[in-house]
């Protein structure tokens, strides 16, 4: 259950898309409907004033479930709920969310002047009055993020990639948000850019007490970013716990293989042993665990049993996970 150090709780949600053909061919082919199960069933809190993280490979459901928490999609089942901060008249508010999104060429009106993208939440909130003021805002929000006031009157053409992602975080904090929802912010970007853009956000974090969910393939990218991470495969959590103890001792299978596709200068020839196998479909994922096709210490109740996600603290969902 929520309480006032939580920002959000989601219990137990799901998103189901039906990608069957059309009535008549199905009728003609018979074939039955196919459900592709996006998120199946997932429950989590995210600590106010802190970063959740939600980790896997591409097509997991990642992306889905961060358009769940900002109202971009509809949830199958499940509740979503976010606990209202008390402000400094004492009265309790609901949280403001706003999303950054994975593309910074996409994500931004190229016909617009910065200045213009960055005024379009303000004008629409109603959240500043007098055109002065809010070109004043504007400013200050450029240099917030490491950019010049005088950048609000270019075109995004005209900026970087990271440049671009600083325009879209100060987008996002002109509607005075406080609830960050980062679909992979940084994975369009130069590795030296990433860095960058992860810092800012851990300064924007530490100054303004933002709360993010951030989403990500890449478990270096998110390992000095995250207070608690979550693993998900096929729609699932796999395994959750706070950071560092799920990065120093992984005890989900899958992730201990994505941690081993990290770099480590330290040891560079170490052994490793290789990602296996695709992802399978979420219209047909396997019996029993969903990983077994790809894990090396699979065993016939693997096969078989579906694992529940249990523990406390930290939760794996796995049959071996106390032996593995």
């Amino acid at each position: 259950m929520a309480d006032r150090e939580t920002a959000l709780h989601v219990e137990d949600v799901a998103c189901y898309f039906d990608v069957s053909p059309s009535w008549l061919t199905r009728v003609l082919q018979r074939s039955p409907r196919l459900i592709l199960r996006a998120v199946d069933g997932v429950t989590f809190s995210v600590p106010r004033g802190k970063t959740f993280s939600v980790v896997g490979e591409s097509g997991c459901g990642k992306s889905t479930l961060a358009r769940m928490v900002v109202g971009l999609q509809a949830p199958t089942s499940g509740t979503m709920a976010f606990t209202p901060q008390e402000k400094a008249n004492g009265i309790p508010a609901p949280p403001r969310l706003q999303m950054i999104f994975q593309d910074p060429y996409a994500s931004l009106n190229p016909r617009w002047r910065v200045g213009d993208i960055i005024a379009e939440p303000i004008h629409e909130l109603k959240l500043i009055e007098g055109e002065a003021k809010i070109q004043a805002r504007i400013g200050s929000l450029l240099g917030t993020v490491g950019l010049s006031p005088a950048d609000a009157i270019r075109f995004p053409h005209e900026f970087s990639g990271g440049q671009r992602q600083r325009i879209s975080i100060a987008r996002a904090l002109a509607t005075e948000a406080d609830f960050l929802v980062c679909d992979e912010p940084t994975s369009a970007l130069d590795v030296s850019v990433q860095a960058q853009i992860l810092n800012l956000m851990r300064r924007l974090q530490d100054e303004f007490g933002l709360t993010y969910l951030f989403i990500s393939h890449n478990l270096s990218v998110v390992r000095h970013m995250s207070d608690e991470i979550a693993i998900m495969y096929l729609g699932r959590f796999v395994e959750t716990g706070p950071a560092e103890q799920v990065f120093s001792d992984p005890r989900h299978p899958y992730t201990r293989l994505l941690l081993e596709t990290i770099p480590n200068v330290e040891a560079p020839n170490r052994a490793r042993r290789p990602m296996s196998g695709e992802v399978p479909s979420p219209i047909a994922p396997p019996s029993g665990c969903p990983f077994h096709p790809r894990c090396a210490l699979a065993e016939d109740r693997c096969r078989t049993e579906r694992p529940s996600l249990s523990g406390a603290g930290r939760q794996v969902a796995c049959h071996l996970s106390t032996d593995a």
